[in-house]
């Protein structure tokens, strides 16, 4: 039974590697994950009572299913067992991350090159099978594989529909359930994202987990709906402390199960200041202290 006032899943997502446009403004420079950095980061979670680890693999891990997607700043797939083996030493849960969202503007699949231009074929999904099958292997998720899907300028609805019933299907056949951002805070120029949401809800098994993110604004009523719908809601705050303490307090009055913290910048030595300051203020206020 969960405690009154304490959110169950309290989570950090973790970058190996990253694609969207800011990132992608940089990849040229883009140095290799920093092993003890992502070590020193599971410590401080742990320290702060964060209990979910989300691990953003992309194209910085070696994959030796396929090769063909490493980069210049890619590390061994030992990095990532070595991040993994300290989250689990520290009881945290966790949780690994590949995005097949389908956008020439957002990119958040440009790190399946040259295999993202195969567009959902048949080769298409063995690869992404392949490679989904490597990254279990290494991380031995419990429970979660976190999908991506935000922000898909390229698919149709019903592409994009039948993209994450083909990746959940696969995944409950392995024994994992899928989460998905869900981007129906959009509006304005992005409303044709939180439509494609939209659609989705009404189409795609209950056991998807979603992941409602808006780093501006706290969003009780999307909340609720997707709670009365019958889906399991985590929050996506950004990277504000104040965010996280709306967020933190929606998800606990509406019946969301938890909260899902970020900061999207490299773990670098560049970064180690910004990103354990923000987990050790954001996490303490993530459980409640």
């Amino acid at each position: 039974m969960t405690k009154k006032g304490v959110i169950p899943v309290r989570g950090f997502l973790i970058h190996i590697s990253h694609y969207d446009p800011q990132w992608c403004k940089v990849k040229a420079r883009e140095k290799p994950f920093d092993l003890d950095l992502g070590l020193e980061i599971v410590d401080t979670m742990w320290e702060v009572g964060l209990n979910l680890l989300v691990i953003d693999c992309a194209d910085g891990v070696r994959y030796k299913s396929h090769p063909e997607l490493a980069r210049k700043y890619t590390v061994p797939m030992s990095h990532l067992e070595k991040l993994v083996n300290r989250a689990q030493e520290k009881g945290i849960e966790v949780v690994p991350k590949l995005n097949f969202s389908q956008s020439r503007y957002h990119q958040h699949n440009d790190w399946f090159r040259p295999h993202n231009d195969l567009f959902d074929n048949d080769e298409y999904w063995r690869i992404a099978f392949e490679i989904i099958d490597e990254i279990i292997q290494t991380c031995h998720p419990r429970r979660y594989f976190h999908i991506g899907m935000d922000e898909d300028h390229d698919r149709a609805h019903s592409q994009y529909i039948e993209a994450i019933l083909k990746l959940q299907s696969g995944l409950k056949e392995r024994g994992l359930r899928s989460i998905i951002w869900n981007d129906s805070s959009y509006g304005e120029r992005a409303l044709v994202h939180a439509e494609k949401s939209l659609a989705a809800e009404n189409k795609i098994p209950k056991d998807i987990l979603q992941v409602l993110w808006d780093y501006s604004n706290v969003q009780p009523k999307i909340i609720h709906r997707l709670v009365e719908e019958g889906f399991q809601v985590w929050g996506a705050p950004g990277p504000n402390a104040e965010k996280v303490l709306k967020w933190r307090e929606a998800i606990l009055d509406y019946g969301g199960k938890g909260l899902l913290l970020t900061m999207w910048i490299p773990c670098s030595s560049s970064n180690r200041f910004k990103l354990l300051q923000f987990i050790r203020t954001a996490g303490s206020i993530c459980k409640g202290n």
